[in-house]
């Protein structure tokens, strides 16, 4: 179901106006299409953590002062990829655009106000359903219980709940987002597909899918050394 839906994507190419459009003309359907900022948003992650990948490479201490910020690292890491688990948290909550836009400014203000943390393969999965759940509950009038969002997440109620109470302490509670700022960061979501001349789907999914057999190849790795030892 999921690769017909990957397939389907790969066919597409994003435009500024295309993805302006959906971000304040989405609508709200029980069978609506993935929201085009998803992709986008996904190709933004992959990149920020192939930086930092080879950030870690180059200074292995730059990804140590991890604070309190460890709490997102996961016991085992999903076998999704950044699209795919946005796309699946999309189709158990149908959160809008707008959520996954305030979701982006909580992640790059978490950033900021943290700088010792960096967006890696074991934390990501954690830190976007725990910012799309908190814009969800900021944005949205009626939201699902953190039960829920735990369940579409992979993870247990109470590591959801432990996630949601360590990012809002680590974010100081600033979670206000005016329109201004809003309206900055769809900007420069637009910026990001006008920069190629166009969004195309397939080179994300094709970068997704490369991290995501590095994973695999680690794992397997791990494993083995385990057992040796």
């Amino acid at each position: 179901m999921e690769s017909s839906s990957s397939s389907s994507s790969s066919a597409l190419t994003i435009s500024p106006r295309k993805l302006r459009t959906d971000l304040y003309s989405y609508s709200y359907q029980e069978d609506s299409n993935t929201p085009l900022v998803i992709s986008v948003l996904a190709s933004l992650i992959e990149r920020t953590m192939a930086r930092n990948e080879r950030i870690a490479k180059n200074s292995p201490r730059g990804l140590s002062r991890y604070l309190r910020t460890g709490v997102f690292d996961c016991h085992e890491t999903p076998d999704m990829t950044i699209q795919s688990y946005l796309e699946r948290i999309f189709r158990y909550t149908r959160a809008g655009p707008s959520v996954y836009v305030v979701a982006y400014v909580y992640i790059d203000r978490f950033c900021q106000i943290n700088p010792g943390f960096r967006i890696s393969a074991s934390n990501v999965h954690g830190l976007l359903i725990t910012t799309i759940m908190v814009a969800s509950k900021y944005v949205e009038d009626m939201n699902y219980r953190n039960s829920y969002y735990a369940r579409v997440g992979g993870l247990t109620t109470n590591e959801m709940n432990e996630l949601e109470v360590e990012f809002l302490f680590l974010m100081g509670f600033k979670l206000h987002v005016n329109v201004s700022v809003f309206e900055s960061y769809c900007s420069h979501l637009e910026r990001e597909v006008s920069i190629g001349g166009g969004y195309h789907i397939e080179k994300t999914l094709r970068c997704a899918e490369e991290i995501k057999s590095r994973q695999i190849v680690e794992r397997r790795y791990n494993r083995i050394a385990r057992v040796t030892l």
